[in-house]
């Protein structure tokens, strides 16, 4: 049988979601407690990966096991297992070959600003303190639409076949002291969105100009993009799949 799992996680004191061979990860610690609690050996494939410190409120991954599972109880003992920074959602069957990271429609980011100092939130959200104008930044989004190759928002260092995304939604939303950076797509580079957000903060800031971003794309180089955003404000929120990768139960 093969399974989806549904989980959220404050990254905080992870080095990202895809497990690593010297440092706490997601997965590594997902894929103890279903080991353990199921009674087998238990390997996880995510959806994607986040970077360290960044955040998700869905994440999905598959696995395998030839068992009877009762998805309450196995929820409600994950729970108490994992520590409080990952929390499961849900777990639910799917087809034999489903596959959480190549059946994925598209997934959304949201990234979080700040305008004021916030106690509570500061490694929640980023704080920017100067006045940003969302209608350029807004402008800007609109750009985004008419390009596939987005190597100038990658990572330098990557093992990716081609930079080519499709941007299916992205703008910029304020809400009293609190601003929220919307984007989704069919996949995304590594570093992508903090790469954009810093590049969106510059137009903001009156540094660059909506239309620079015209030729900031097409140079396809990331020295020409703007600086990357902390990942503390970043947050995987939404996975797509086709409906029927789903069993009915």
């Amino acid at each position: 049988m093969r399974y989806f799992i549904e989980v959220s996680y404050n990254g905080k004191s992870y080095h990202g979601w895809q497990i690593q061979p010297n440092a706490i990860s997601v997965q590594e610690v997902l894929e103890k407690a279903l080991s353990v609690i199921l009674g087998h050996k238990i390997s996880i494939v995510g959806a994607g990966r986040t970077d360290t410190g960044v955040h998700a409120t869905q994440m999905l991954a598959h696995f395998n096991f030839d068992g009877k599972i009762i998805v309450k109880t196995l929820i409600y003992k994950l729970n108490s297992y994992l520590p409080k920074d990952i929390s499961v959602k849900d777990i639910f069957e799917v087809r034999a070959d489903a596959h959480a990271r190549f059946d994925a429609i598209s997934r959304m980011y949201h990234y979080k600003i700040s305008t004021l100092k916030n106690v509570f939130n500061y490694d929640l959200e980023y704080e920017v303190h100067l006045p940003l104008d969302l209608v350029a930044m807004n402008q800007a989004c609109e750009i985004l639409f008419q390009y596939r190759d987005f190597q100038c928002f990658s990572k330098s260092k990557t093992d990716v076949k081609t930079y080519n995304c499709t941007i299916l939604e992205a703008n910029w939303v304020k809400h009293e002291n609190n601003i929220l950076f919307v984007i989704k797509a069919n996949r995304f580079l590594r570093n992508m969105v903090r790469a954009i957000v810093g590049t969106f903060i510059n137009i903001g800031l009156g540094k660059l100009q909506p239309n620079d971003l015209h030729a900031i794309i097409q140079s396809k180089d990331r020295g020409e993009a703007g600086f990357s955003v902390p990942a503390h404000g970043l947050y995987l929120v939404e996975i797509e799949y086709p409906n029927e990768i789903r069993l009915i139960e």
